[in-house]
């Protein structure tokens, strides 16, 4: 069985709809065929990290893994360019 991966605009939709209360948490597990186990997680990650959206100066948030990632990804374009010049040093 493969992982399925989930968006994070269907993560939303379904704790907003699991926050209205207007269904229990394993009526909306089974009409999305996932655990309430996930929900009440993705539930739990989006209160922890609801502050964050009313915090001042702040324009854009990042998580850690996206600052992580551009990080990385900076990196990549950097030894790509190292890596060209020399290739062409080379010849």
């Amino acid at each position: 069985m493969t992982r399925r991966k989930f968006t994070s605009k269907f993560k939303t939709k379904v704790v907003l709809e699991v926050l209205k209360e207007r269904e229990t948490t394993q009526a909306l597990a089974q009409r999305y065929e996932i655990s309430p186990q996930q929900i009440n997680l993705w539930k739990r990650e989006f209160l922890k990290n609801a502050e964050a959206v009313f915090e001042k100066g702040s324009t854009s948030i990042k998580s850690a893994t996206e600052e992580k990632e551009d990080r990385l990804l900076k990196v990549i374009g950097s030894l790509k360019v190292e890596n060209d010049f020399l290739k062409h040093a080379l010849r």
